[in-house]
């Protein structure tokens, strides 16, 4: 069933089409000149619009044309008076999706309305496609804005158009991956596999096999030849994640592959040359690895060209609200709730918990809770207890300079009791300032000095 806008200066036509489009269950609206038309097209979003060729003030023709540029994705049907063949034609010429011939009889009506409206679904979902397949391999996949991301992003643009192999460092559950394919979808190998190894997932005499393939009866259950890894990614990214956790023996290997831009298959007697980027990922500190004899130095350097190091969730704490909010529509969606927010007792007590689990703790938190709060909103009690009671990790008893600089550790500090401040108060600013001991125009003066009233609002 569609929305539908009849446009008519035929009262008669109108009234025609309401009522049998309303019987077989769509929402009609009916106007009847082009102005009408296009001030309700934008205002409204229509999954069809059925329009005369000939009216007053404006013409279908015209009509058709602004509708083009309002929404594109809106199929047009043009109603041409009998015998007006020539101007239905120049109509199809000009974008309209179908043409109906006065007398219109009703079923002629009714399958080009069908037809219109699957042309419709069939443009949303592929643009859906297009949308979600952007949003998972590029940028706003990684939800964030703090100058800590900030910073991230900032090196992914600088190193995406080069084929430089990359190490990606950072605690468990930041998003390693997600930043390995922003760098994919950014680069010039975007339309090449990006493909994924779990180096610590797989047993080491598996592993070998996995990266470089092998070859019919080279060991005891090689029963077909079967293409590594390597060879897949051809032309495109291979990510090697949890490389720290790659066995020695494979480690050579490894860097004579990278080197040599070649690899043998296990049980072959050919080099195959190959063209692949390769970003690494860990979550260990490789460089007091190399320091224990435990990862090769060589093949360290060759991994680590550029170093991107992800930030832990409770170093840029002021990125927590935007990803609840994402959280919280991702599984609203995904698991049909109504949810519309979170409650800001709720939300304090996920800016001050420290997320070992990172982003990946805060999504399963979020989805937990989603799923057991009984309203519309996530509240404090659907959180587990141990997050509910978890006091964040104290500063160090040693006071050191710090790297952001002292100015935006102040500037941070600072806005962080202005919103705790706020919270409290109900988000009543004067209230907020006398929780404060500090003057309303002081509260003020803060508040917009440090753009809090840009903030996004999870209410």
């Amino acid at each position: 069933m569609g929305r539908i806008l009849v446009v008519d200066d035929e009262r008669s036509m109108q009234d025609f089409l309401e009522i049998l489009l309303a019987r077989d269950g769509h929402e009609v609206v009916t106007v009847g000149s082009a102005p009408q038309a296009i001030a309700a097209v934008e205002g409204d979003e229509f999954d069809l619009v059925i329009s005369d060729i000939r009216m007053p003030e404006m013409s279908g023709l015209e009509l058709l044309g602004r509708i083009e540029e309002l929404s594109p994705e809106t199929p047009v049907v043009m109603i041409t008076a009998h015998g007006s063949t020539e101007t239905a034609v120049e109509a199809m010429k000009q974008g309209a999706y179908d043409y109906l011939s006065k007398p219109c009889p009703v079923d002629e009506i009714r399958l080009v309305v069908q037809k219109a409206l699957e042309k419709r679904e069939l443009s949303s979902e592929n643009r859906l496609l297009r949308r979600q397949l952007r949003d998972q391999f590029s940028f706003p996949s990684i939800i964030g804005k703090s100058p800590e991301i900030e910073e991230v992003f900032e090196l992914i643009r600088q190193v995406a158009p080069n084929r430089t192999n990359l190490l990606l460092s950072g605690e468990s559950g930041t998003g390693k991956e997600l930043v390995a394919r922003a760098v994919h979808a950014s680069s010039d190998r975007a339309s090449r596999p990006f493909v994924t190894v779990n180096c610590g997932a797989i047993p080491e005499n598996l592993l070998e096999s996995e990266l470089f393939g092998h070859v019919k009866g080279s060991f005891t259950g090689a029963t077909s030849n079967k293409v590594g890894i390597f060879e897949v990614a051809d032309r495109g990214t291979l990510l090697l994640d949890e490389v720290g956790d790659l066995p020695a023996s494979l480690q050579v290997k490894l860097l004579r592959a990278i080197q040599d831009k070649s690899f043998r298959r296990v049980g072959g007697t050919r080099d195959q040359q190959v063209d692949v980027r390769i970003i690494s990922a860990t979550n260990r500190n490789l460089d007091e690895e190399v320091r224990e004899g435990r990862f090769r130095e060589d093949l360290y350097y060759r991994l680590n060209v550029i170093e991107i190091r992800i930030p832990a969730i409770r170093e840029r704490r002021t990125d927590i609200p935007l990803l609840v909010r994402h959280f919280i529509q991702v599984y609203a969606e995904t698991l049909g709730r109504p949810l519309s927010g979170i409650e800001p007792e709720a939300l304090a007590v996920l800016e001050r918990y420290d997320f070992p689990g990172n982003v990946r703790e805060l999504e399963n938190l979020i989805e937990r809770a989603a799923t057991l709060s009984r309203g519309t909103r996530i509240t404090l009690e659907s959180l587990p207890p141990l997050v509910r009671n978890a006091t964040p990790t104290a500063p160090p008893a040693s006071l050191q300079t710090p790297d952001a600089g002292l100015e935006r550790l102040l500037a941070d500090y600072e806005r962080g009791i202005l919103r705790d401040a706020l919270r409290r108060a109900d988000g009543v600013k004067k209230r907020a300032a006398r929780l404060l001991g500090i003057t309303f125009r002081s509260f003020r003066y803060r508040f917009e000095k440090l753009d809090l009233d840009r903030e996004d609002d999870l209410s």
